[in-house]
């Protein structure tokens, strides 16, 4: 092959593997999860349940007669919002189609990713933008809905699930075996508060059931219908796990074992019923116990697999503090 002929083929493969790289940066293939949303929200914690529905992928829309395509993540009204990831702008994006003043959006795509997010207003519609690079302003949610949790609307472009990719990067742990307590349970109830007694019974370990003719062989950890699971500990997942098997509201969960630990975790929803999970990790949501036992402190029903006690892994939990 000619001199010239090589250096122009040489030149010109060069340049493409450029604008490829430009478009798809190497490091995005470094981050399993997109970047913080919003901010004052650095774990992008999704709105749980208000007068107006929930925000978790999957809850009821339309009283009922839909789905949630989407995740809500907590976002304060006028909050800077950022890219989860690097690719190409475009929009605008209209939800609402009624010109209000949160009927706006853009849509992100690269890096393996495509997304819409919705009730902001971004500082361009289109060209480039790189991960955790300032995307626009979280739009005035409360002149629209008064009272909701406002949020950010992340809805992936094929409908799918985007719960797990909003978990912040949690490397492993290893120190599991020195540190015997586990990391908070449920978002809102940081010290694994246990339930005391309600007019269904009482939370904690051995707490009499079947009018005293049986024992509770685990311990009730408060959470809000709809808040945020995390994973107590590393581990690998397994389920579902069925307690009531009659297909109520709550019959769901999931059993985490790890080098240490195994237990079981019900009434939630998981992200997933197998593969590895990180201590702090999110797991999934809580589920509507209210509709199944109206009044009750709803809780995530928390079980070792051995039928042991884990009250002391829960750190301060009620009957725990000093």
């Amino acid at each position: 092959m000619p001199a010239l002929s090589l250096v122009t083929l040489v030149s010109l493969v060069s340049t493409v593997f450029t604008e490829q790289l430009d478009a798809h940066p190497p490091h995005q293939q470094q981050h399993g999860h997109w970047a913080q949303i919003c901010s004052g929200n650095p774990t992008n914690r999704i709105r749980g349940c208000d007068r107006y529905g929930c925000g978790n992928f999957g809850a009821d829309r339309h009283s009922g007669k839909g789905k949630h395509a989407g995740v809500d993540v907590i976002c304060s009204d006028g909050a800077t919002v950022y890219a989860p990831f690097s690719g190409q702008l475009s929009g605008p994006i209209r939800f609402f189609h009624n010109g209000n003043a949160i009927d706006d959006g853009v849509q992100i795509r690269g890096s393996g990713y495509c997304v819409k997010l919705v009730c902001i207003h971004p500082i361009r519609y289109h060209g480039q933008i790189r991960r955790g690079q300032r995307l626009g302003k979280m739009l005035p949610m409360q002149k629209v809905f008064p009272g909701i949790i406002s949020h950010i609307h992340v809805e992936n472009c094929d409908h799918s699930d985007p719960t797990h990719l909003l978990t912040p990067d949690v490397p492993p742990l290893p120190q599991q075996a020195q540190d015997g307590r586990w990391a908070a349970v449920c978002a809102g109830n940081p010290t694994n508060e246990i339930r005391g007694c309600d007019k269904y019974g009482c939370g904690y370990y051995g707490a009499p059931r079947r009018d005293g003719k049986g024992k509770h062989r685990a311990v009730d950890v408060i959470c809000a219908d709809g808040a945020t699971v995390y994973a107590p500990f590393s581990g690998q997942l397994s389920g579902p796990v069925k307690f009531f098997h009659n297909g109520n509201a709550i019959d769901d969960g999931v059993q985490i074992r790890g080098p240490e630990f195994c237990v079981k975790l019900l009434c939630i929803h998981p992200i997933r019923y197998s593969g590895q999970i990180s201590k702090g990790q999110v797991l999934g949501r809580m589920l509507p116990m209210q509709r199944v036992f109206p009044g009750i402190t709803s809780h995530i029903h928390v079980e070792n697999c051995d039928h042991s006690d884990p009250t002391s892994n829960l750190e301060r939990g009620k009957g725990q503090r000093e």
